[in-house]
């Protein structure tokens, strides 16, 4: 195994978490009045209802479902009595659903954004760098399905589990198992993982809020007089 690729699954997953973590508490802790969306809502609505929730109804389901197939051990699908070969096919599955739902969503904001004047004159360098590396790695994780159906047996989907249970159980082993994976796969995680280390300084960081969401429900009532 070569240096760059121990490096790069077996290093770099803990900077990258490392910089998300601390990162979007420095950010928090000194740019507040910059942790928002940077909703452009009231400059164009245009297709923003139809895209924003393609792309959140997407990006919320491959979220979950990549946390939950990647990180449940394959003791549990065993005892469950879930063959490799169906949970592959199931990951598969949904993942092109969600992804679909994603791409599509993200495609619908692309265009609003670029084929806006007034949005594209306020669309910021890092604006353009997360929808671009969003992009990227959505397609890449949607190429990665065709691949996997080449060969249906489970063996990479339980490489891929076992290198992410050793990644967040803090073994230094991980990048081994991964090593003789389709280089789509690899594209895939170095771009997700990526992603990570930028967001802190972007937009992203309002997702954090989205843990505040019980709060906001509970909120009072905003009066609003007429006059």
């Amino acid at each position: 195994m070569d240096y760059l690729h121990h490096f790069i699954f077996g290093i770099y997953p803990y900077i990258a978490l490392a910089v998300f973590l601390l990162g979007s508490l420095v950010r928090f802790d000194r740019e507040q009045y910059s942790w928002r969306s940077e909703s452009s809502q009231l400059l164009h609505r245009g297709s923003l209802r139809l895209g924003s929730t393609l792309f959140h109804i997407g990006v919320l389901g491959l979220f979950f479902g990549h946390a939950v197939g990647l990180l449940t051990p394959v003791a549990v699908w065993d005892a469950l009595g879930v063959s490799h070969q169906a949970k592959q096919m199931f990951a598969m599955a949904a993942g092109g659903v969600m992804g679909s739902l994603c791409l599509l969503g993200i495609l619908i904001l692309l265009a609003r954004r670029f084929g806006n004047e007034r949005l594209r004159a306020i669309t910021t360098a890092r604006d353009k760098l997360v929808l671009g590396w969003i992009l990227v790695a959505l397609s890449l994780g949607l190429a990665s399905i065709f691949v996997s159906a080449s060969h249906t047996d489970g063996h990479v989907m339980v490489q891929l589990m076992t290198w992410a249970q050793h990644v967040v159980t803090l073994r230094g082993d991980a990048a081994g198992f991964i090593a003789d994976v389709p280089l789509v796969f690899k594209l895939h995680l170095f771009m997700g993982m990526s992603l990570f280390l930028i967001f802190p300084f972007t937009r992203l960081v309002h997702v954090w809020s989205g843990f505040g969401a019980a709060g906001y429900l509970r909120r009072a009532w905003q009066l609003v007089r007429v006059r």
